[in-house]
């Protein structure tokens, strides 16, 4: 029996992958144990944090973690190609609570932060919210996200593979232009478009950011 966490990148499709990400956290799962093999590297073991540790992250908070979070945490929790390129996972020992949400995730410099409601944390996989941080903190709110955490975490790692910082990486500003010869992917994740073209995968985050990914120098050259 193949482990859980094997992967046969040749047979990777990613639109598929995509497309089946957005019914259940089963789907998410599978499109970033694909996704990380056929972009990086196949996870592992040690990718994710252990029951323990998530344990203990509850006995802390005195909460019960979703389920969803927790398959997230286990399986690719430490991999920080996949969640701290750019925004931050937090470890379980850095989960808090802020104005009635559990927080797991912020913006690299402290102007975002993204977390499930503590009214949610009973269904197994809740929607998420996000906030930013404003100078008048009286109108700062915690407004709707993701309608499955799941479908978050598999964008984050998505996302944060993209951005990691190498030479197979492109970024820029929002409004330059698509490249010609890119076809575009199932929806997933709120304000993201996504493109794919020969080894290559370009994010264009609405209104923020264009960043594309190359498998190879040759396809780089090519975009």
């Amino acid at each position: 029996m193949n482990d859980v966490n094997d992967v046969d990148d040749t047979d990777f499709d990613l639109r598929a992958a995509m497309a089946a990400a957005r019914h259940d956290r089963a789907g998410a799962w599978a499109l970033v144990r694909g996704f990380a093999a056929y972009w990086g590297e196949p996870l592992g073991p040690r990718d994710g944090f252990t029951g323990a540790e998530l344990d203990a992250a509850e006995q802390r908070l005195g909460l019960r973690l979703p389920v969803a979070l927790r398959e997230a945490y286990r399986l690719f929790g430490r991999r920080a190609d996949l969640t701290s390129s750019q925004d931050v996972l937090l470890t379980p020992d850095e989960l808090h609570v802020l104005d009635g949400a559990l927080v797991f995730r912020a913006e690299n410099q402290g102007c975002a932060h993204w977390g499930v409601l503590l009214a949610d944390l009973a269904l197994d996989d809740p929607p998420t919210v996000g906030r930013s941080d404003l100078a008048d903190k009286s109108q700062e709110r915690w407004e709707p996200w993701e309608e499955r955490f799941s479908t978050g975490a598999a964008v984050m790692a998505m996302s944060e593979k993209l951005l990691e910082d190498d030479e197979l990486a492109v970024f820029s500003e929002a409004g330059d232009e698509l490249p010609d010869g890119l076809a575009e992917l199932p929806e997933l994740g709120r304000y993201c478009r996504w493109f794919a073209g020969p080894d290559v995968l370009v994010l264009v985050v609405e209104g923020a950011f264009m960043v594309a990914r190359a498998r190879t120098e040759e396809a780089l050259d090519a975009l």
